[in-house]
């Protein structure tokens, strides 16, 4: 169960698995022993992209199963040796199965600039998280996926959450008018 000054939260997270893909293991210990004080039903660890790739396609591309769940929130390290963070959301946004393609991701990185910040963003990230990982900085980011799903843009160079975070009045014409043929309204139909 998340804790706010010391007070229990409303979520029950008992019901949620986490998948967490960072290639240390001290780091991969932190966060799940994190994700557990928070009440996360199940975790599930990977040290790459590639092994994550794996995993997701076996677990997202099947119907519910009472042996094996479905992964709810997806937290990735950046820079990986063996496959990258980039790697992997790259494939997750890309990919033709909904189970896989709408899932939120979290990126988690201890180089956190504003280039790297604006790439996961344009990549269609959810959220950013900086190393060192603070347990109210996890749950921040895990609340805000949960609490204030962003509605999912398809356009021939992006898909991925809406990047607007707040709505602002905009004056001059519109730059990001398009055809309609080239607009596709998508839905996570499960």
């Amino acid at each position: 169960m998340i804790l706010f000054n010391e007070k229990p939260s409303p979520y029950d997270l008992s019901n949620l698995t986490l998948l967490v893909v960072e290639d240390s293991p001290y780091m991969q210990s932190l966060i799940a022993s994190m994700l557990k004080s928070f009440g996360v039903g199940d975790i599930m660890a990977c040290e790459d992209a590639k092994e994550a790739i794996d995993l997701l396609t076996i677990t997202q591309a099947r119907k519910k199963s009472r042996f094996v769940t479905n992964v709810d929130i997806v937290l990735t390290d950046w820079l990986m040796p063996k496959g990258s963070g980039k790697e992997l959301l790259h494939w997750i946004r890309r990919h033709e199965e909904n189970a896989i393609r709408f899932l939120p991701v979290i990126v988690v990185s201890g180089y956190a600039t504003v280039g790297l910040s604006n790439m996961a963003r344009d990549m269609g990230a959810n959220e950013l998280l900086v190393k060192p990982v603070s347990g109210m900085g996890l749950a921040s980011r895990i609340c805000s996926v949960i609490d204030n799903p962003r509605p999912f843009v398809s356009v021939p160079d992006y898909f991925g959450p809406d990047r607007r975070r707040q709505a602002m009045e905009f004056k001059g014409p519109d730059q990001r008018v398009m055809k309609p043929e080239l607009i596709e309204v998508v839905h996570d139909k499960e």
